[in-house]
């Protein structure tokens, strides 16, 4: 009989955290080198969050256990990159930041000719339509390319041909007029069929592209850098990559949003200047 003081072990990974961490390394490799998506860098405890939360969906024990599924059964990968990309963001779900958002890159936009923004690491389409939606507000969308990346392209493909339930647009017009907005939400929506898709005019606007920033380089120079995934996830080496990668793409006196402040052990910090919000900073060198 164990004793009744001895610590309760998690069900879903080994007892032995060497072990644990193996298998969690191996199964990085396999998504890595079977499916091109590499979270190796990625924060090691969101990793290990995550990857529970899908073993206890799938009433598996062992992290090997899901590997195996990950290797042999169809959709099981998906499933996996889904979860490790992170949860989606709906449209306006973050008022604060959309005001910010408008505000600034208003501002700095409209003094370029032909402005290009890049929405590194999308976390859906709800926020690529936040951003052209308020753009279009400030009068600069109309010569604004928005360039939403991610790097999984089942997700990508899924952005690309999403709509909302149109039932939700009441609900989410009070989250557009805590982010600024001046006018009606649902007249920026065709509507059909119960299903309502940000209108043409706003969505031509915006490119969706695959693009891995483990891997991939700068692919153009933009006048607005905002990254959607918090860099915290990111483990060192992963966060001053980004970092690096998004310097080398951003144009000088061009606007950088991130979710987490610079620090001292960021590279690239002293050529930064911190704008009026958190996150928030202009390339001045």
């Amino acid at each position: 009989m164990a004793a009744l003081n001895a610590p309760v072990l998690s069900s879903s990974f080994a007892a032995d955290p060497a072990v644990e961490e193996l298998e969690i390394a191996l199964l990085l490799d396999a998504l890595y080198q079977r499916h091109g998506h590499d979270f190796r860098d990625y924060d090691r405890a969101l990793v290990r969050r995550t990857l529970c939360a899908v073993m206890a969906e799938r009433g598996l024990k062992t992290v090997s256990s899901l590997q195996e599924r990950v290797l042999h059964e169809s959709g099981a990968a998906a499933g996996v990159l889904r979860a490790l990309a992170g949860p989606p963001s709906d449209l306006f779900d973050d008022p604060p930041r959309a005001r910010e958002a408008r505000e600034l890159l208003g501002k700095s936009l409209r003094s370029a000719a032909v402005p290009r923004v890049w929405l590194a690491e999308c976390a859906g389409a709800g926020q690529a339509w936040t951003l052209a939606i308020l753009l279009h507000e400030e009068g600069v969308l109309a010569r604004t390319e928005i360039f939403a990346t991610v790097a999984n392209e089942e997700l990508l493909a899924g952005m690309r041909a999403a709509s909302l339930d149109a039932d939700t647009l009441p609900v989410l017009e009070q989250h557009y007029r805590e982010g600024g907005g001046s006018g009606r939400l649902a007249d920026y929506f065709d509507v059909g069929g119960g299903r309502a898709v940000l209108l043409p005019q706003l969505r031509g606007r915006i490119t969706w592209a695959g693009h891995n920033l483990v891997t991939d380089a700068s692919f153009n120079e933009f006048q607005a850098i905002v990254c959607c995934r918090d860099l915290r996830d990111f483990g060192p080496m992963l966060r001053q990559r980004a970092l690096r990668l998004f310097h080398d793409s951003l144009a000088r006196f061009g606007v950088l949003g991130i979710a987490c402040a610079l620090g001292p052990g960021d590279a690239i910090a002293g050529d930064y200047q911190l704008l009026g919000y958190p996150g928030w900073y202009k390339r001045v060198a």
